[in-house]
């Protein structure tokens, strides 16, 4: 039966380039010719006869690559094999239709070479899918120990280059070479480049208001009312725990409530305002910044999927993409389980809890007198500190676990590579914040009162707040992680790969010198088409081998960490304002640091081509809300703004307008306390006769607890009624703020204006199926019209 082939329109022919000339399809695309430098290397140990197995599967895949015409150079040196990976102009041709759709907008008329990022990307995609007879790919078999390695090498002229202009601390004030980095790191590292360049320099304003609000809090340090009436006051306060615990003055925590006043005042409403509408714009103004690149890169119009199902169609024998059936019983499984990881990360918070109440117990029974005063705070600070501890443990145990159901869904790699973001920020963003929204909206306000208290297993008494708020607590809890994570992080993150390469420098031969001969067409700029011998392509392949490893997901772990940072930065800023600043200072060297790494310490990423920074734009959007929600939450339920406010001008001497010399929150703190008197049988019985021992010696007969309770009945007061209706009413304003940077978001111009006229998003998606149903047709009917 005769196969008849379809023909493409003859419109549609010219718009793809395509001419017909004496019956013969010819493109528009320049000649490809490709240098003789290599795009791949893998490596592998040397294998004795008792690895038969291995070897027969090492083998097999070799003759794989060479079935598709992949040049391939073994070397090898002492107890490794290197496979050099050249590709062909034959490779290229085969891929010509790819080609034209992804890169020929990049092309010059005079340029005749594909570009080295292309290269490897497409060689990167065939290695990766070139299975042997047992169905095993490169991933599997790296698995299998088969082969050890495998990366792409450095250009050491351009690699040079980076590293003078870009790629050194000295360089940590002058402006980044993107280009370069584009050209060659490919779209998806210099994207990253760019959005942290452009964070930090955004950072710049909020560090600047935050470091005055702090100043403002300063100026007032010594001479707020509050402050003199906490460290003048004579008034006994309840025990902080039980049996050892005893009454104790309010004016012992003066400092703890100087410090209060710094991060707890007026200033940090407006700045909590600015940065809600801060967070809104630097999205909307990082969106434009990016369109002027992507299109100046032309890849405005680029589409991950359609790349990637082109590859699969055209590497396949048959012209068939690989099938990803969706299934139901798969998501519910990932579903559960992501449920389950969330509930084990949250119960990690209350064992924090836990641990703070305990800890507290055994530093105020302790005999050192200065923790037994301030057993509170000592436990607040050992509770971060084992927070950290946590979340280092539990960034391990996310990516295994997020991985683990990456594979279970068996997606395409853009998906997977998707799924895995949100799963792995999802659980770091649990592991992060859950103890901080447990500082934020419950320490304090469900431990219950004395006669009525809440306990743990009926046993350990909850924290309690100061006097002054609790919104010190959460400062502590904040800047104790942030620093310990962007100090810690930053040394670990540098000196890792560092002392690694040094190992491996030490612990293998001594490279030997480049030839003079191969050295002159290394540094040569016409260099492509000079292959180098034997013993510098060796020494060049050691030098990239000894450096640290990387693979698909390097780049998500620098992205997660400032998105991170991003979220400390904007969720609770209202508790802690010197945070941008703390960024600030911190991306300044991360991005020096990342380039180091990424330059001289590490293998060179496989280039990658995209138009955007993928999902990391939804989950920036979803932490502008949350953090809008947030700060919200925190000035009107965690502060003491609205307590003050309503003070001032409801239970005051300023109340309902009245002038007096007497300054308007004389009396808060005193108005803020309830007293439990030990004449009540449930006072009685919550605590002893030696708790109520004062200092002085004396015993006393009452005590204070931060409240608004009647002294009678312990009932709740009009005035804590008439502060909670304010809460909530200064919360649902804050929260309708929102709508207002809504609306300048909306007021914005359009991105889609910075794309160019001749360009429309999906075009060039359409011309790559077009493209890859003609190399299908072409392949299936050979020489047929």
């Amino acid at each position: 039966m005769p196969v008849h082939r379809r023909q493409p329109s003859i419109e549609l022919l010219e718009f793809m380039g395509v001419v017909k000339e004496n019956g013969n399809d010819q493109t528009s695309l320049p000649p490809v010719h490709t240098p003789l430098s290599y795009d791949y290397v893998l490596v592998a140990k040397t294998i004795d006869c008792q690895q038969r197995e291995a070897f027969r599967k090492q083998t097999e895949y070799i003759e794989e690559l060479k079935r598709k015409n992949l040049k391939v150079t073994k070397i090898i040196d002492d107890d490794l094999v290197f496979y050099g990976i050249q590709a062909p102009k034959e490779i290229f041709e085969k891929y010509r239709y790819l080609l034209k759709v992804s890169d020929a907008c990049n092309w010059s008329s005079d340029q005749n070479i594909v570009p080295l990022s292309t290269r490897i990307r497409i060689v990167h995609f065939i290695l990766n899918h070139t299975p042997i007879r047992s169905g095993e790919n490169l991933r599997n078999l790296m698995k299998m120990k088969v082969f050890e390695a495998r990366f792409c090498l450095h250009e050491k002229r351009k690699q040079r280059e980076l590293k003078e202009s870009w790629a050194r601390w000295t360089a940590c004030l002058q402006g980044q070479p993107i280009t370069a980095v584009r050209n060659y790191f490919g779209e998806k590292v210099a994207l990253y480049y760019l959005w942290l360049g452009w964070y930090t320099y955004l950072l710049i304003a909020p560090a600047l208001i935050g470091a005055i609000v702090f100043l403002y809090g300063l100026a007032f340090f010594n001479s707020s009312p509050l402050i003199k009436e906490v460290c003048e006051a004579d008034t006994v306060m309840c025990p902080l725990c039980d049996k050892r615990c005893k009454v104790w003055q309010l004016s012992d925590t003066c400092t703890y409530a100087k410090v209060s006043l710094l991060f707890d005042n007026e200033g940090t409403v407006l700045f909590a305002m600015f940065m809600a509408v801060w967070a809104t714009l630097f999205l909307e103004f990082w969106k434009r910044h990016r369109a002027s690149y992507v299109c100046e890169w032309k890849v405005s119009d680029w589409c991950e999927e359609e790349e990637e199902l082109i590859l699969e169609i055209v590497n396949n024998a048959n012209c068939e993409p690989k099938k990803y059936k969706h299934s139901y019983l798969r998501s519910t499984l990932v579903l559960i389980c992501v449920t389950i990881m969330i509930l084990v990360i949250i119960g990690l918070t209350h064992a924090l809890v836990v641990f703070r109440v305990i800890v507290a117990v055994l530093l105020a029974e302790g005999s050192w007198e200065f923790l037994s005063n301030h057993s509170n705070s000592g436990a607040m600070m050992l509770g971060a500190v084992f927070h950290y501890l946590i979340i280092t443990i539990m960034t391990r145990i996310n990516r295994i676990v997020a991985m683990k159901l990456c594979e279970i869904e068996e997606t395409s790699f853009a998906t997977t590579e998707k799924s895995f973001t949100v799963k792995m920020f999802t659980f770091q963003f649990f592991t992060y914040f859950s103890s901080l929204f447990y500082v934020a909206f419950f320490l304090g306000r469900i431990n219950g009162h004395p006669g009525g208290y809440v306990r743990i297993a009926g046993k350990w008494r909850l924290e309690e707040c100061h006097p002054s708020g609790c919104l010190t607590d959460l400062f502590i809890q904040m800047a104790i992680i942030m620093v310990l994570k962007q100090t810690i992080s930053n040394v670990f993150e540098f000196a890792g790969p560092w002392f690694s390469r040094w190992l491996k420098r030490r612990n293998t031969k001594k490279l030997q010198r480049k030839c003079a001969h191969c050295y002159l067409k290394d540094e040569s700029e016409g260099k492509y088409g000079a292959e180098l011998c034997e013993n510098c392509k060796l020494r060049d392949w050691l030098s990239n081998y000894r450096l640290n490893d990387v693979d698909s997901f390097s780049l998500f772990h620098e992205f997660l960490e400032m998105v991170i940072q991003f979220s400390f930065t904007t969720i609770f800023v209202a508790a802690f304002p010197l945070a941008p600043l703390l960024a600030l200072i911190n991306n300044v060297i991360e991005i020096r640091l990342d380039a180091i790494k990424m330059v001289t310490l590490e293998r060179r990423l496989v280039p990658k081509k995209t138009n955007d920074i993928g999902v990391w734009i939804n989950v920036l959007e979803a932490i502008g809300v949350l953090a809008v929600i947030a700060n919200g939450l925190v000035i009107g339920v965690s502060s003491d703004f609205i307590p003050r406010l309503v003070y001032h001008y409801r239970y005051g001497p300023c109340a309902n307008g009245t002038v007096t010399d007497v300054d308007c929150m004389a009396g808060y703190i005193n108005n803020s306390l309830s007293i439990a008197r030990m004449d009540d049988k449930n006072i009685l019985n919550e605590f002893s006769s030696y708790q109520m021992v004062a200092p002085s010696g004396l015993n006393v007969s009452y005590c204070s607890y931060k409240d608004y309770r009647s002294n009678q009945d312990y009932s709740l007061t009009p005035q804590y009624w008439l502060i909670l209706a304010v809460r909530f009413a200064f919360v649902i304003l804050f929260e309708h703020f929102k709508q207002y940077t809504y609306i300048l978001k909306t007021s914005q111009n359009n991105v889609a204006q910075f794309l160019t006229p001749k360009t429309k998003p999906g075009t060039r998606c359409c011309h790559m199926q077009v493209h890859c149903s003609l190399v299908c047709t072409e392949r299936s009917h050979p020489g047929q019209e």
